[in-house]
């Protein structure tokens, strides 16, 4: 049975920034951390009216650069039982270093259900290390305002991943961490397509079932699938072709992976024949190789021959998408199907609905 708004939101706690507390700063456990939490936001409710609050028992506790695709499916699968259980609206607080894949990486698993997850985390530890003799939320920190707009935002319900943080909320797959250590540390835009547009607003319960029953028969190969599933990143320097060549020749030998070429400007690439030979070896044997834009902003084109010349060897231009979010759709194309041909052509499926798309001249 499906729950309604009246229930309480569903709240992760993963580690992060946010946890952390002392001198030098370290993350608190979970058992030291979580009762924490719960009293500052049950003295806190009478004063802002804060919605209800449930907790999802997560043993999974690790600062977020150290996350590997076993730790993204174990949040997939925490997220998944509950919202079998009819639970759908959630906040998951995570670190910053890889909030954006974690957020994009969810958004694709669920896209096509009625769940609504938003992600958070804090560029300063809630709890104020200057008190050591009892723990208070920071005034300065923006731990406690990112928690607050990301439980109003799960509260609405509106169906989909997103990411709020200093005060403003994306989906999720649009989002990246434009700075180190200012609070304003995140950025997204609003015209979001797949899988934003894949969510349903009033998803009725056959095909919800239908949904949950699809993603449970293959949780269990999802699961062992993580435990061997790689995408790698190779970044252009202005360095002879023959080096980012090699790279590529390298990771040839492995079982098929998805790789990231992180071009200059619009995607482009140094050209060779030994490159463009390479890039056919390696669409033969089953990697998915994609485009992307060393820029923030602004994505891939074909409008230069200097970046047109990849998209004749099988590579797949990342439109517009961030590097977080060609990882997470990259990842879980090889957590969900298990032959390159229908990860590749879920991919052109989807890509078309992102924004620039190049086609194969």
């Amino acid at each position: 049975m499906t729950k309604t708004l009246s229930d309480p939101i569903q709240l992760i706690y993963a580690g992060g920034t946010f946890g952390s507390y002392g001198r030098p700063l370290a993350p608190l456990s979970a058992e030291v951390f979580l009762p924490t939490l719960q009293k500052l936001l049950a003295d806190q409710d009478n004063a802002i009216s804060l919605p209800n609050i449930s907790w999802l028992d997560n043993p999974l506790i690790k600062d977020s650069s150290q996350l590997t695709p076993s730790d993204f499916t174990h949040f997939y699968q925490l997220l998944l039982t509950a919202y079998a259980q009819g639970d759908k609206r959630f906040v998951v607080i995570t670190g910053t270093d890889t909030l954006s894949y974690l957020g994009a990486f969810l958004a694709e698993a669920f896209a096509g259900s009625d769940i609504c997850v938003v992600v958070t985390g804090s560029m300063r530890p809630l709890l104020d290390s200057e008190n050591l003799h009892t723990y208070s939320i920071d005034a300065h920190s923006d731990a406690w305002d990112n928690l607050n707009e990301a439980l109003k935002l799960a509260a609405a319900g509106e169906a989909g991943v997103k990411i709020s943080f200093g005060g403003e909320a994306w989906p999720a797959q649009t989002v990246q961490k434009i700075h180190s250590h200012d609070l304003m540390a995140f950025t997204g835009h609003t015209r979001a397509a797949y899988p934003a547009n894949s969510y349903i607003k009033n998803l009725p319960d056959i095909r919800r079932q239908h949904w949950l029953d699809d993603r449970q028969e293959i949780l269990s190969s999802i699961q062992s699938r993580a435990h061997y599933a790689r995408v790698h990143a190779l970044y252009c320097l202005p360095n002879d072709v023959e080096v980012i060549t090699q790279q590529l020749q390298a990771l040839l030998s492995q079982q098929p992976c998805g790789i990231i070429l992180l071009g200059f400007g619009a995607g482009n690439i140094p050209y060779s024949k030994a490159l463009a030979d390479t890039l056919e070896l390696a669409h033969e044997k089953g990697h998915m190789v994609i485009c992307a834009s060393q820029c923030p902003f602004g994505g891939v084109s074909d409008n230069y021959a200097a970046g047109s010349w990849q998209y004749d060897h099988h590579v797949i231009a990342g439109g517009r998408l961030t590097i977080p979010a060609i990882y997470a759709r990259l990842l879980w194309l090889l957590l969900r199907y298990d032959t390159p041909a229908r990860r590749r052509q879920r991919w052109l499926n989807s890509i078309n609905q992102t924004g620039t798309t190049i086609k194969k001249r």
